[in-house]
């Protein structure tokens, strides 16, 4: 394929076509009915060249039509499962590959940030990539001192490409909206739009992923490699093999999946408490499961793969989000409604019933209510069909919240990996997570009481 930074005008007529494809189809559609076929079997064959249109045209591209296409990945588990195959077979192609970056602007690159003899850095260098991503790809390498590193290389023309992209696929967010079911689009662009500059910032991005390797060192659950080297364009970190999550949704077995889930949560909530920064892109292209030991013993471990995208978070995930759910749990609608309120989850100019929020809020956070809870793409699908149909009172309800910028990028993150949770179909003891690492979700009582115990 050639380079990413196609012309701007080649970029943009590829996504604008993707409206009139849709409605092409949707005319072939009324057309297949007339003549006889059944709904059941158009509208199934309809979603599916839907679903191969708009992400083959996604993953070609890159930059944030590609960022985008993985954003969405994540949501597949809310589709209803008639039509939910050909989509999750689209997206998933998304989570950790794309067209690779021809050679010769890889060496291009390569030479031009690292300077004539940029061979001599490496005792070996693998031309093909070993992944590509919508801004950068990586190759795997040897270090001069041995070490077996990742090489990331961002695409020439990344930072244009993704402006482009997303200013593109915000004028048609509306078309695409009924792709996930209760899930606004428009909001999601926009956010990825202003994280545009510390996407492409890999300076920012080592400073992220070498203060969680530091603090993850000795952990025996997390695993996240060190950074060995960066200037622009050009990131090298240790290499860590594993199995892709992917494969773990598609194949692995159920210790691996409960597992893997167990410590997708731990990561979530830990990450903020012990480094002030919330790890913001949780597509399973950016895990991997690794053995207990070198010889395979022990437990599995989860490592994590790029920090190009994290919320900054000094004092860990704000203490409102634990204090809220834990009343909310307790049934205390009226101080619940009060603390959304305070926090601006509800707008000075509108009143709502506190018993209404809580009915809405309640079936959201049942996996905290419960010892373990088994997280389905059922389950997912009720959730989303419940905040989705207009005729529902969650509908109404929802429609009235408003989301905070402070706590935009949390949500979405939260949801990504309840998304990525419901695929893995795993059973995760989140409450227990929530009690180590929530702020706010223990009371100082409880703390109390446990200190004597723990002694």
């Amino acid at each position: 394929m050639s380079d990413l930074p196609r012309k701007a005008v080649t970029r943009t007529a590829k996504l604008a076509a993707l409206p009139l494809g849709f409605a092409g189809r949707a005319t072939w559609g009324l057309g297949k009915r007339i003549v006889g076929e059944s709904a059941e079997i158009v509208g199934r064959e309809l979603q599916q060249r839907t679903a191969e249109q708009l992400f083959k045209v996604l993953g070609e591209l890159k930059g944030g039509a590609m960022k985008f296409g993985q954003a969405m990945s994540v949501f597949e588990s809310a589709l209803p499962e008639e039509i939910a195959g050909p989509y999750r077979a689209a997206l998933t192609k998304l989570q950790d590959a794309a067209p690779p970056m021809p050679t010769r602007t890889v060496h291009a690159v390569l030479e031009e940030r690292l300077g004539a003899e940029w061979r001599e850095l490496f005792l070996e260098f693998e031309d093909k990539p070993a992944a590509a991503a919508s801004i950068g790809q990586v190759h795997r390498a040897v270090w001069h001192d041995g070490r077996e590193v990742a090489v990331k290389v961002q695409y020439p023309g990344a930072g244009e490409a993704l402006l482009s992209d997303l200013s593109q696929l915000s004028r048609f967010a509306r078309l695409l909206g009924p792709l996930i079911p209760g899930m606004d689009i428009k909001p999601l662009i926009a956010e990825m739009r202003d994280r545009v500059s510390e996407e492409l910032d890999y300076a920012l991005e080592a400073q992220a992923q070498q203060a969680h390797a530091a603090e993850f060192a000795d952990d025996p659950d997390v695993v996240v490699p060190a950074v060995v080297h960066q200037c622009d364009q050009i990131l090298v970190t240790e290499w860590i093999d594993g199995i892709p999550l992917s494969e773990v949704i598609n194949n692995g077995t159920e210790e691996q999946r409960d597992r893997a889930g167990q410590l997708l949560a731990r990561f979530l909530f830990s990450g903020p408490a012990r480094t002030g920064l919330l790890h913001a892109d949780p597509h399973p292209g950016n895990f991997r499961l690794l053995p207990g030991e070198p010889d395979g013993d022990g437990e599995w471990r989860l490592g994590v793969l790029d920090f190009g995208t994290v919320d900054r978070l000094p004092g860990g995930l704000p203490e409102p989000i634990g204090v809220s759910l834990r009343m909310t749990l307790d049934g205390e609608a009226e101080t619940v409604y009060e603390l959304l309120c305070s926090e601006g989850f509800v707008k000075d100019s509108i009143e709502l019933d506190p018993e209404a929020v809580l009915d809405y809020l309640l079936p959201i956070i049942e996996p905290a209510r419960v010892e373990a809870f088994t997280f389905t793409r059922s389950w997912m699908r009720s959730q989303a069909a419940r905040i989705a149909d207009v005729r529902s009172p969650a509908y109404q309800l929802g429609k009235r919240l408003n989301l905070p910028p402070a706590y935009l990028l949390i949500h979405r993150v939260t949801l990504s990996t309840i998304g990525v949770l419901c695929q893995l179909g795993a059973t995760v003891r989140l409450r227990d997570e929530l009690e180590e690492w929530l702020p706010g979700f223990v009371t100082v009582d409880e703390l109390d009481e446990e200190e004597p115990a723990e002694a």
